[in-house]
């Protein structure tokens, strides 16, 4: 891991993460860029009118004196860090900057359901999950450590899972974490037999792995829903991160179908964190 992208508000909760990025910076001897998206309409930016000018100009000023005072830190002084003001209108355009810094992860915060809103209901973070094709870590408090020695990734071991897992697989590897697998077998038309889940599991495998190595690294759990599943098969292996594939725009993979997936990420008091399928 040598960049980290984390994008600013100014609120609470991307100091959680500016925090959390740099643990993880003085960790692994990682940059961190900090990212503030400074949201001015097209009018503002355009506009020939003088007076238009100088009002953008005195905003775009204004934004980075506040963004150099935000980052003024303790935490921040022993880790490289690069800020980047980016006059953007929408989050969405992360993803931009992460390809061009050829960033490993992005760092958000959110509120969680214990916020006004909903996580991924019209929030930056959502913008940023579905349009990044970097890992995206959602943190919700400030941790006192951020090792992730043990980490649930979410699978239904469907083909289209075997790539996010490959990644994961090879970024926990290199931070010396333990990926478990987690799959959440539903009473209701979803049921499978233990037969039907296991030969999933040996086909995901023998296509992605080559071998069955990792078929003692796979945790099945029976539950209502798959959101219930995966927190509570976390909590029982005493996970400290847990992972979940996603499709982006395209909404969540396979079992991840409707919220679920962003369900996890809401009600989870654990760090979650995306792949992109």
């Amino acid at each position: 891991m040598k960049k980290i992208i984390v994008p600013i508000d100014f609120s609470e909760h991307s100091e959680y993460a500016l925090k959390t990025a740099s643990k993880l910076a003085k960790k692994y001897n990682a940059e961190v860029l900090a990212l503030h998206m400074l949201e001015m309409s097209d009018i503002m930016l355009s506009a020939s009118d003088g007076l238009q000018n100088e009002k953008a100009v005195f905003f775009l000023k204004l934004a980075q004196q506040k963004f150099d005072k935000f980052l003024e830190k303790d935490y921040l002084k022993e880790i490289k860090l690069t800020p980047i003001v980016k006059h953007f209108k929408v989050f969405s355009e992360v993803n931009d900057v992460a390809i061009k810094n050829d960033a490993d992860l992005i760092v958000m915060g959110s509120h969680g359901s214990s916020g006004i809103a909903e996580f991924f209901v019209g929030s930056n973070t959502e913008r940023v999950v579905r349009n990044a094709n970097v890992p995206v870590l959602v943190v919700k408090d400030d941790r006192a450590g951020i090792n992730f020695d043990v980490v649930a990734f979410a699978c239904d071991f469907s083909e289209e899972a075997i790539e996010p897992y490959l990644k994961a697989s090879k970024m926990f590897k290199d931070m010396g974490s333990k990926l478990y697998l987690i799959h959440v077998n539903l009473p209701n038309d979803r049921f499978q037999s233990s037969l039907e889940i296991e030969k999933k599991v040996v086909n995901f495998f023998a296509k992605a792995e080559r071998n069955l190595d990792k078929m003692e690294d796979v945790h099945y759990i029976n539950d209502y829903s798959v959101e219930e599943g995966v927190l509570n098969c976390a909590s029982k292996i005493g996970a400290d991160l847990i992972v979940v594939p996603t499709h982006g725009r395209k909404g969540l993979a396979h079992f991840f179908e409707g919220s679920i997936g962003e369900d996890v990420a809401n009600h989870s008091t654990l760090p979650v964190m995306t792949f992109k399928i």
